[in-house]
């Protein structure tokens, strides 16, 4: 029996509007070999994506085609709702081969079986898994086809969340408050931080009494004492001392969705700069959420954030938030909407993000961040967590 946690009727929807899409860009066929734009087509879940693999969608067949390692067929299997015709495998001798063979000869296969042979194909060209030598070796193998750059077609259709995207997002809320409640609450002086990384991790498959957590794409964010001005620093074996910032951004997963949550701490008695530059951050992130609503626009939420901080004398020149939801390592963001100047997207109901205002300076820094939905009357939060910097 299929796991997929969707009914076949949302992947009936979701494979049309790429469809529609397809149809906007004039291509025959499209490979998909994002992992999140694969489960979000099929609903396929597995840790294979360090293997080629893909879904092939073209206008006029009903199912997508999966294409993958011999010995993950019975994971489409076990994942989707795919036909047994639909489910393509390559043998393993096609896997790092160090022979004349690559896994794109049996995309190719497909594709020409498919009669899109001399068409135009749409590739993930930006994909993380989509390689240089995959695209040559398609070339190769299929001369009369015209290639075309089709990296996002997926991924702007999964911008608009449906109830049950949502309710599993909700889920990896309460998944991710757990997770932040127990790492604050394992960081003291003299713990090393492996020890908070360990609690957050226990935390994140724990999830809940009702249900269980998910890997989430991205390991837990804990930059420390001189380096909280960078925010994408992992653990160490580094013991807290009196005097450390702390900065711990993570997220719950459920169904590979994510609802990502990020609070800064300090160890001991935090100084003035450091609390009134949290304050700022917390004031700045609510000046930004009472912005949104349906039909203004990426770069007028982004506009709030900057007015508020910029009252302070504060400029920062990053994104302060994007679309997200489904996600695979690397990560759990669409690439789609930004939350930052020139961004015209037109926020629309049931569309999520992460916005993530944090401050990184030289000497430290401030971060907090939430997850929320538009929605018809403004931002839903789908955490409930404390808006403050955490003093242990």
């Amino acid at each position: 029996m299929s796991r997929a946690p969707f009914d076949s009727e949302e992947y009936e929807r979701r494979i049309a509007r790429t469809r529609e899409r397809m149809a906007e860009a004039d291509l025959d066929a499209i490979v998909v070999s994002d992992p999140a734009n694969m489960n979000y087509l099929t609903g396929y879940d597995g840790w294979s994506f360090y293997v080629h693999q893909g879904v092939v969608v073209t206008r006029n067949r009903d199912e997508p085609v999966w294409i993958g390692r011999e010995m993950d067929a019975n994971g489409a299997r076990a994942t989707t709702r795919l036909d047994e015709e639909s489910i393509v495998a390559y043998s393993d001798d096609h896997v790092h081969s160090p022979h004349d063979l690559h896994p794109m000869d049996a995309f190719a296969t497909v594709l020409s079986d498919l009669g899109v042979d001399d068409g135009r194909i749409g590739l993930e060209m930006d994909a993380y898994y989509f390689t240089a030598k995959s695209y040559t070796r398609l070339r190769e193998n299929l001369p009369e086809a015209s290639f075309e750059d089709a990296t996002l077609l997926v991924n702007w259709v999964r911008v608009k969340k449906s109830e049950r995207e949502l309710e599993y997002m909700r889920q990896a809320a309460r998944i991710s408050e757990n997770a932040m409640r127990a790492g604050l609450d394992a960081v003291e002086e003299g713990v090393p931080e492996y020890e908070v990384a360990e609690a957050i991790y226990s935390a994140l498959v724990d999830g809940t009494d009702e249900y269980g957590g998910d890997y989430p794409a991205i390991v837990p964010l804990m930059p420390s004492g001189d380096h909280t001005g960078t925010p994408h620093l992992t653990w160490t074996d580094r013991p807290f001392e009196d005097g450390d910032p702390v900065i711990v951004e993570l997220s719950g997963c459920r169904h590979r969705y994510h609802s990502p949550l990020a609070r800064t701490a300090f160890v001991g008695d935090p100084p003035a700069e450091i609390e009134e530059t949290a304050e700022v951050v917390v004031e700045g992130m609510e000046a930004a959420l009472d912005a949104v609503e349906p039909g203004v626009t990426c770069e007028a939420v982004e506009r709030a954030w900057r007015d508020t901080v910029a009252k302070y004398g504060i400029e920062k020149g990053d994104r302060i938030g994007y679309s997200m939801g489904l996600g695979y390592p690397p990560d759990w963001g669409e690439h789609t909407a930004s939350l930052r100047p020139g961004d015209e997207t037109v926020l629309e109901e049931n569309m999520t993000f992460h916005t993530i205002p944090g401050l990184w300076f030289d000497d430290f820094g401030v971060e907090l961040s939430e997850t929320f939905r538009v929605t018809s009357n403004g931002a839903e939060p789908l955490a409930d967590f404390p808006r403050r910097l955490f003093s242990v």
